[in-house]
Protein backbone atom coordinates (compact mmCIF):
# COMPACT_ATOMS: atom_id res chain seq x y z
CA UNK A 1 0.00 0.00 0.00
CA UNK A 2 1.28 3.48 -0.79
CA UNK A 3 2.08 5.98 1.98
CA UNK A 4 -0.72 8.06 3.46
CA UNK A 5 -1.17 11.23 1.38
CA UNK A 6 -1.46 14.79 2.68
CA UNK A 7 -5.21 14.78 2.06
CA UNK A 8 -5.66 11.46 3.90
CA UNK A 9 -3.59 12.72 6.85
CA UNK A 10 -5.63 15.95 6.93
CA UNK A 11 -8.96 14.06 6.99
CA UNK A 12 -7.70 11.64 9.64
CA UNK A 13 -6.62 14.58 11.81
CA UNK A 14 -9.99 16.36 11.42
CA UNK A 15 -11.89 13.18 12.27
CA UNK A 16 -9.76 12.65 15.37
CA UNK A 17 -10.27 16.28 16.46
CA UNK A 18 -14.05 15.97 16.05
CA UNK A 19 -14.09 12.58 17.79
CA UNK A 20 -12.24 13.99 20.81
CA UNK A 21 -14.37 17.15 20.82
CA UNK A 22 -17.45 14.93 21.26
CA UNK A 23 -15.79 12.71 23.86
CA UNK A 24 -15.77 9.63 21.63
CA UNK A 25 -13.07 7.07 22.28
CA UNK A 26 -11.50 5.05 19.50
CA UNK A 27 -13.50 2.08 20.80
CA UNK A 28 -16.77 4.08 20.62
CA UNK A 29 -16.16 5.03 17.01
CA UNK A 30 -15.06 1.54 16.02
CA UNK A 31 -18.24 0.12 17.57
CA UNK A 32 -20.45 2.58 15.67
CA UNK A 33 -18.59 1.80 12.42
CA UNK A 34 -18.70 -1.96 13.08
CA UNK A 35 -14.94 -2.34 12.67
CA UNK A 36 -12.34 -3.87 14.97
CA UNK A 37 -11.32 -1.80 17.96
CA UNK A 38 -7.75 -1.61 16.68
CA UNK A 39 -8.74 -0.21 13.26
CA UNK A 40 -9.22 3.39 14.42
CA UNK A 41 -5.90 3.29 16.25
CA UNK A 42 -4.16 2.01 13.13
CA UNK A 43 -5.64 4.78 10.99
CA UNK A 44 -4.75 7.48 13.52
CA UNK A 45 -1.20 6.17 13.93
CA UNK A 46 1.43 8.28 12.17
CA UNK A 47 3.40 5.13 11.34
CA UNK A 48 0.57 3.16 9.72
CA UNK A 49 -0.46 3.31 6.07
CA UNK A 50 -4.09 2.60 6.98
CA UNK A 51 -6.66 5.18 5.95
CA UNK A 52 -10.42 5.70 5.67
CA UNK A 53 -12.29 5.11 2.42
CA UNK A 54 -14.61 7.82 1.15
CA UNK A 55 -17.58 5.64 2.08
CA UNK A 56 -16.20 5.26 5.61
CA UNK A 57 -15.62 9.04 5.89
CA UNK A 58 -19.26 9.57 4.97
CA UNK A 59 -20.34 7.17 7.73
CA UNK A 60 -18.05 8.88 10.22
CA UNK A 61 -19.56 12.27 9.36
CA UNK A 62 -23.00 10.86 10.17
CA UNK A 63 -21.80 9.36 13.47
CA UNK A 64 -19.96 12.53 14.50
CA UNK A 65 -22.91 14.68 13.43
CA UNK A 66 -20.95 16.89 11.07
CA UNK A 67 -20.73 17.70 7.39
CA UNK A 68 -18.22 16.12 5.04
CA UNK A 69 -17.07 19.71 4.49
CA UNK A 70 -15.99 19.82 8.13
CA UNK A 71 -13.58 16.95 7.45
CA UNK A 72 -11.96 17.98 4.19
CA UNK A 73 -9.83 21.04 3.35
CA UNK A 74 -11.36 24.03 1.58
CA UNK A 75 -8.54 24.09 -0.96
CA UNK A 76 -6.60 21.25 -2.59
CA UNK A 77 -3.46 20.18 -0.74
Amino acid sequence: MKPVSKIDRYVIKKIKERRLELGYSQADLSYDLDVSSSFIGQVESETSDSRYSLERINEIAKILDCSLHDLIPDLPL
